[in-house]
């Protein structure tokens, strides 16, 4: 795995969306009793059920916490409450705002293996993508299945160990680029390319059906920590990434 080189810093008191920013949060989903008690108490009856939903008691935990931070964070940019904010999602699942007065505002989460990554911005559509990289996981029958045919000649070319991380980073760029167009997987993952050799810049190459696509979005990774891959896809280009972690017990909320 690359050396990890991006630093995740302190958010400021007053956080302010410039017209070329995005904002990208990490947590951590692994939270005491008592915090995991004020998440609920902000999140709607949908979102409770929800959480309730889940077979296992550390998902339902995860996914409180993940809601619960998404609406204090949120209220921090809007100056809303946490517990007053309001959805809506598109048909596939996507979320945002229900208000009209903040529809130029995005933003995406995802979380896996006790890690959130969130993302805020202005600039266009967003969506954001993590995976924990299990050591024992073995992705070149998913790979076959699902990916391109140019991503399954690209991913054969690697050794065993540097495949192995590459499928990640493959995956989470996709998933990203999938969850920022807000189509679920309705989009199939082979209709579509990104790079995912070692030392390519992430990309997207191709874009079946509509050649044109393809050159209005940009892709990042996000160094998110050992054993995680992440990514973000942004309908924009130019733009500048501001890396932040969110701390329960030093957040206003």
């Amino acid at each position: 795995m690359p050396e990890q080189t991006l630093t995740w810093f302190a958010p400021p008191d007053q956080l302010n969306l410039g017209p070329r920013d995005v904002h990208i949060w990490r947590t951590s989903l692994d939270q005491p009793p008592e915090i995991i008690e004020c998440f609920r108490r902000l999140l709607s009856t949908d979102e409770l059920n929800k959480a309730d939903r889940y077979h296992f008691e550390k998902d339902r935990r995860h996914f409180t916490v993940a809601r619960g931070v998404l609406r204090e964070v949120l209220s921090r940019y809007l100056g809303i409450s946490p517990a007053d904010l309001r959805f809506n999602y598109s048909d596939y699942g996507k979320p945002g705002l229900a208000s009209a007065n903040n529809k130029e505002f995005k933003f995406n989460l995802a979380h896996s293996g006790g890690v959130a990554l969130y993302a805020f911005t202005t600039v266009g559509e967003v969506g954001v993508d993590v995976e924990f990289i299990r050591p024992e996981f073995t992705g070149d029958e998913i790979a076959r299945r699902y990916f391109s045919a140019t991503e399954v000649a690209s991913l054969s070319k690697l050794s065993a160990v540097v495949r192995h991380h590459a499928f990640f980073d493959c995956w989470t760029r996709k998933e990203a680029f999938i969850k920022a167009k807000g189509l679920g997987l309705s989009l199939a993952l082979d209709q579509f390319d990104v790079t995912l050799t070692p030392g390519e810049s992430p990309a997207l190459l191709r874009t079946g059906w509509n050649e044109a696509e393809a050159a209005r979005w940009s892709l990042r990774a996000i160094e998110v920590g050992d054993q995680f891959a992440g990514a973000i896809a942004l309908e924009a280009h130019d733009w500048e990434a501001y890396f932040w972690e969110y701390d329960k017990e030093t957040s206003r909320g």
